[in-house]
């Protein structure tokens, strides 16, 4: 067991879990209390993006060349690593008041949560990858700008561009995070993070 609390402690584990929460707590405290900001996702989706770029800071060691040397087998530990990230996010999401923040039912607001944290998980992994770890927020930080100024969604195209702000169980949204989680966490497992 020592060796995950090594392991914990070199990725920055405890200082991003707690970044995660400060960011929840921010997200929660701006969150309106009554119906004027139900139905817009913005808020949760702010706050997920805030968590995997928290904790994606972790993705990459003290030294990148320490790392690739290690005797160990790397591909299993960063697989699991970028799994734990979309995990903890989607767990502390769902823990928001996601309902009120989305204006959906409980099952539509998990849904929404479950899916974009998969996807900004799979983002920062491929921004690990090719940025390296201390640069890994900036795809999804790039994807929510883009979104919040796209055009309106009206074909597919558009709506894999906004797939963040896509209601629940549209295929292309659900499509796109897909997509994002398996082939992010497939590049960062097998190529590490970038030097």
């Amino acid at each position: 067991m020592r060796w995950l609390t090594l392991y914990a402690r070199s990725r920055q584990v405890p200082a991003s879990l707690a970044a995660v929460l400060i960011s929840a707590t921010a997200v929660w405290a701006l969150a309106p209390d009554g119906s004027e900001g139900s139905g817009d996702p913005r808020l949760t989706t702010l706050f997920l993006v805030a968590g995997v770029t928290a904790a994606s800071i972790g993705l990459g060691g003290q030294d990148i060349a320490l790392d690739r040397t290690a005797a160990i087998r790397w591909i299993p530990r960063r697989a699991l690593h970028v799994l734990l990230i979309g995990t903890v996010v989607c767990a502390v999401g769902a823990v928001l008041p996601a309902a009120q923040m989305t204006g959906e039912d409980d099952l539509a607001a998990t849904e929404f949560v479950v899916r974009n944290s998969a996807g900004l998980m799979g983002l920062v992994a491929i921004g690990a990858t090719v940025c390296g770890a201390p640069y890994a927020w900036t795809p999804p930080m790039a994807w929510l700008s883009f979104s919040l100024f796209a055009p309106a969604p009206t074909g597919v195209p558009t709506q894999v561009l906004t797939w963040m702000f896509l209601p629940p169980g549209t295929a292309a949204g659900t499509w796109t995070a897909l997509v994002l989680a398996v082939a992010g966490t497939a590049v960062y497992a097998v190529a590490g993070p970038r030097r």
